[in-house]
Order: C-alpha cells, then structure tokens, then sequence
C-alpha cells in the first residue's frame, strides 16, 4: 500500500536534511526552551513596557533628570572600563604574539588569575586597601608622603572617587577578556603582509597603525563589546561600591514593585536598545571593510627570542599589570583572615583592620563563622553555610541542564542540515551578550502572571513561591554559551568518518552518538561544564534580583552581598566566603584552560 503524497513529501524533506523524527522532536524541544525561556520574558518585557494598564503609553520612555543621568554614567562608566583594559590588554597581546622567552607558558596562565575574582568578591578588598585607614594610605604615611590628617578615602565618599572604583576593579577583573580576544586576532595576522610592510621601509609604529591594527580590528571589536555591556549592566560591583546612579542599580531597586512600575520595564527596554545598538556599531565598524588576508602557506614563527634587557623588561611590564590585578585578591585574603582588634588612631577608635598596613594578628573565626555552626552552635546551619550549599545545588542542576542542551545544540548544528541553522546558533549564543539583569527582571515579571500565578498550575515556577526553579533555569541560559561552544569545538574536531562507519554497521544515530562521539568529545564537555558550574556558582544578577523575592533561597552571592554592608565582623565574613569563591573559581578555570589551551578564547567571545 503506497503512502499518501504528502508523507512521502515529509519524509523527503526529512532525509534531504538528514533529518529523523527524533531528531526532529529534539530541535522542536531546544526551539521550545529558548521561546519559553528567552523570547517569552523578553517579550513580555516589551509588552509591559507599552501596555501596561492595558493600553497603550510610550510617555513613560520619556526619561526624567534622574535617569537620564544613570544611563550616561552607565555608558561612561562602560566607556572608561574598556578605554583602560585596552590599554593593558594591547600592549600585553603585543609582547606575547611577539616575543618569546622563558615561562612563557606559566606567564600565560598567570594573566587570566584576575578571572579568578568577580569584581563583586574583589570590591571588599579594594575597600580595604584604600580606604582612610587602609593599606595605601599607610604605606604612603610610612613613605613621608603623607601625614595622618591628610588621608585619603580613594574609592569612597564621593560619587566621582566611586566611579573610578568601579572602574578600577572592573578593568582588573575584565581585560583578560579582551586580552584573550586581541591576542587570538594578533596571532592570525598573515606574517607575510608585515614582512612585505617592512621591505616597503615601514618602522615599527607605521607597521602596527596602518597594518597589524585594521586586521585585529573584528577581533579587538570582539573583546570590547563584552567589556563594554558587562560594564555598561553591571550590578554587584556598583552595589558594593555605593555607587547608585547607574541604570543596573535603578533596574534592581525597581525589580521589588513590578506591577505599579511602567518606568522599569521602560527602562529595561532601554538597556535592551542600547546593548543591540552598541553589538550593531561594533558589527558596522569591523564590517564596513574588507580586511582578510591572503592565503597562508607555510611561514616561519613570527615570534622573536628575547635577550639581554628585554627579558627584565617584559617580566617587569607582565608581572607588575598581574601583581597589581591580584591586589583585591591578595586582600580579600587578609581580611578573610584578620583578626578584629581595637586601634587607637589620631581621629578615633574602631574595631576593624585599619591603621597598619598589614593585619597585626590573624585568626580563623571568620571562616568558622561561614562553615563551622549558626548563632546557637549547631554545626552546618550557619547562613554561610546553607548559601553554599544552596548555590551547589542550583549550580549542579543548571550545569546538567546545559550538558543536555549545548550537546544537542552542538550535535544538530554540526551534525544535520537544519533549517534556520544559523538563527538557532546566534540564539544559543545571545545569552553571553544580553545583561544578567534584563532576563532576571524578565523572569520575575513574566512568570509571575497568568499560569504561573500562585495558585495556578505552574505557580511552582513563581519566583516568589519558590525561586530554586528559576534560578536554575536562569544559571542555565546564562551559561549555555560556554557549553555549547565547548561541544561545538569537540564536534568539529571529531571526523565524521567515524559516525558513518558506526552507522553503516547498523548503529543508529543515537547509539553512535552515545558510543562513538561523546567518549572523543569528553574532554571538551568536562571544560565546558566546569566553566558553567563555577560562573553559576558566584552569578550575581540573577541571584540578587530572583532570590530576593522569598527567603531561605539564598545564593552565596546575595549572602556576601548581605555581610559586606553588616557592621561589626560582616566584611570579614563575606571575605571568607570570596575566598572559597576564588579557589572554586581558580580551580575551574585551570582545568578548562589545561583542557581547552589556545581555544579557550573562544568561550568570552559573542
């Protein structure tokens, strides 16, 4: 009996794209996830941004004085962030594309040790370092360069002395993002059109401005744009430093009265506006010109032997940028470990680590009181404690989530003809460049309404009945990005003779898929799950703005947020809580570089 025309018609379709109806189910189940989990809040932000009240108001993208201001501190503050990691991060990708010396190897590792600190973590020890009182100060008294009474308070008091703290510890933390990026570009220059540069009389500076620049360009773009909307929608740094006057803080502030709020959906849509705009000059300013190189044979290494005074020189400039960089790291440390004292100074009495320059005892109460029991000493239930343990739960269920989904991406966009491949791929990829804030504000609005009422049949998904499941799911889609292009690169990697081979032996695509790829992509799929375990762990936008909706929720990063503004020993605490983030972090980020090497670039890059 013959099948009916327009089976027949499906079932070619299927197989021109080497499609089956299980592989089928699984891209409808990936396109389900992100319309629910993406487009859904995104829309519904815009819906809210227009008709909330049920008709239509654009006045409200009217901006007021207030948050005309935020928005340009904002854009400032994101401006003067990627201005400094550039300058860092050129002259560093410069000495290590073009240079070789000995531990270079090591050296390269040792740049990326600022990712080891959210900045949020890192603003507690900035604080410490150059407060009135703090370390800076007391070296530069000890110097004969300044007396007690004319102390500074580098980072605090004012709202400027506040921007440049942001600023301060946002290029620490981010130009090995954008160093990554620029030295990726630098390296894939054709040496051949420098050589030809050169034999044409061209010095140096002319060679790198007219030559090696305009083709680092998408490159350098790549790296600054994330610079720029990580800073431009930063939330936890601002929060720490006091510093309110930027649209991430006035969208976080206005997430605890969504329903009578227009002006924060309007506000959110601003941001999304403003993040598209900015990814679209970047796009128009690599794009307007043509600057591939010729062909590339083979050539000779580029890099040249450093001797005599250059090598002094080059551990001197790298080695002095990542001392510096690791200064919030070296005192989080301290102060995680400093014994509370009191001291008497020529102003006044405190109890806290000031007046010396490093701490005159060190105990490890502090980390007790993160670890060791609560206020009525029953072991392992202190608020520490639990947020640990709360954050290791959603970050283990989100990383499994992204195993599952970013095998699939990877395995339907590298492995079948797909229809709208390239819009799947951009979509999996949007989350690394939309801002934390905008899907968490999303999610709060968007699943509160309608079936995820309370007392409606998905209410279990309402962030203010239970957060868990949100915060996983936003953990999730924030981190596919690494996952997905982890098992992307794995993929490529792995000959497709081989699945073939499985198949032409009576395998079907699942069990090739299971037996014959996954074993030779495994090492990709560890790299990618550490990364999205450990950047889950300490994800501050979501935690701040989805768990602060119901108590007992609480991740480890809305736990030092909560200490670092505790008087008396609260500080201390949320120090000894950073520490135990860098060295998670730290950890992670080795074994994803060990496993990743040069590719691991790729991971920061949108």
């Amino acid at each position: 009996m013959k099948k009916p025309l327009q089976r027949r018609r499906w079932e070619r379709w299927l197989r021109q794209r080497g499609l089956t109806m299980p592989t089928l189910a699984l891209l409808i189940s990936v396109v389900l996830f992100f319309l629910l989990f993406l487009v859904y809040p995104i829309g519904y932000i815009l819906r809210e941004a227009f008709f909330l009240g049920g008709s239509l108001n654009v006045g409200f993208f009217l901006l007021d004085q207030q948050e005309t201001r935020e928005i340009v501190n904002s854009v400032l503050l994101a401006l003067a962030t990627t201005a400094a990691t550039t300058l860092i991060s050129l002259p560093l990708a410069r000495l290590m594309t073009r240079w070789s010396f000995p531990g270079k190897s090591v050296i390269q590792g040792v740049l990326l040790v600022p990712l080891i600190m959210p900045p949020f973590v890192g603003a507690v020890g900035v604080q410490q370092l150059f407060s009135e009182f703090g370390s800076v100060n007391m070296i530069l008294i000890k110097m004969g360069l300044m007396d007690w009474s004319t102390t500074i308070d580098w980072f605090g008091g004012s709202d400027v002395s506040k921007f440049w703290g942001v600023v301060f510890l946002g290029t620490l933390h981010l130009y090995p993002i954008m160093y990554l990026n620029v030295a990726a570009s630098m390296s894939n220059v054709d040496p051949t059109l420098e050589d030809a540069a050169r034999n044409l009389g061209a010095d140096r500076f002319t060679l790198f401005r007219t030559v090696t620049l305009p083709l680092m360009m998408p490159g350098y773009f790549a790296g600054a744009i994330l610079v720029f909307i990580w800073s431009f929608t930063d939330l936890g740094t601002p929060l720490m430093f006091d510093y309110r006057d930027v649209v991430a803080v006035r969208i976080f502030d206005a997430s605890k009265e969504l329903a009578t709020s227009q002006s924060a959906y309007a506000l959110v849509v601003i941001v999304i506006v403003l993040t598209v705009f900015f990814f679209y000059l970047a796009k128009k300013l690599t794009g307007s010109k043509s600057r591939a190189g010729l062909p590339r044979g083979h050539t000779g290494s580029r890099e040249r032997p450093a001797r005599g005074w250059q090598l002094p020189l080059i551990y001197s400039a790298i080695l002095g940028i990542t001392f510096i960089a690791t200064l919030p790291h070296i005192s989080v440390g301290l102060t995680s470990a400093a014994e509370a004292g009191t001291w008497s100074g020529s102003l006044y009495e405190e109890i806290e680590w000031k007046g010396s320059i490093l701490p005159r005892n060190f105990t490890g109460e502090h980390y007790k009181a993160v670890f060791a029991a609560d206020e009525g000493g029953q072991a392992f239930q202190s608020e520490g404690f639990q947020s640990v343990q709360n954050s290791f739960k959603y970050s283990v269920a989100s990383t499994a989530v992204d195993l599952i989904l970013g095998v699939a991406l990877a395995w339907l966009l590298t492995r079948r003809n797909i229809p709208f491949r390239n819009l799947l791929d951009a979509t999996a990829m949007l989350p690394l460049a939309l801002p934390g804030i905008v899907i968490a504000f999303g999610y709060v609005g968007s699943f509160g309404v309608g079936p995820f009422r309370e007392d409606a049949i998905f209410g279990f998904m309402n962030p203010r009945v239970n957060p868990s499941w949100l915060l996983i799911i936003a953990y999730a889609v924030r981190r596919l990005p690494y996952m997905m292009r982890s098992a992307y690169a794995g993929f490529e990697q792995t000959s497709v003779t081989l699945e073939e081979a499985s198949q032409n032996l009576g395998a079907s695509p699942a069990r090739t898929l299971w037996k014959i790829t996954m074993p030779l992509v495994t090492a990709n799929l560890i790299a990618g799950a550490i990364l999205a375990f450990s950047f889950a762990m300490l994800e501050v936008s979501d935690s701040l703005i989805i768990a602060g909706l119901r108590s007992g929720y609480d991740p480890i990063t809305k736990v030092i947020y909560r200490l670092s503004t505790r008087l008396g020993d609260g500080p201390y605490v949320a120090s000894a809580m950073g520490v135990f983030a860098m060295g998670l972090l730290a950890v992670s980020l080795l074994v994803a570089a060990k496993v990743l090497g040069k590719r691991m670039g790729d991971l920061f890059r949108a």
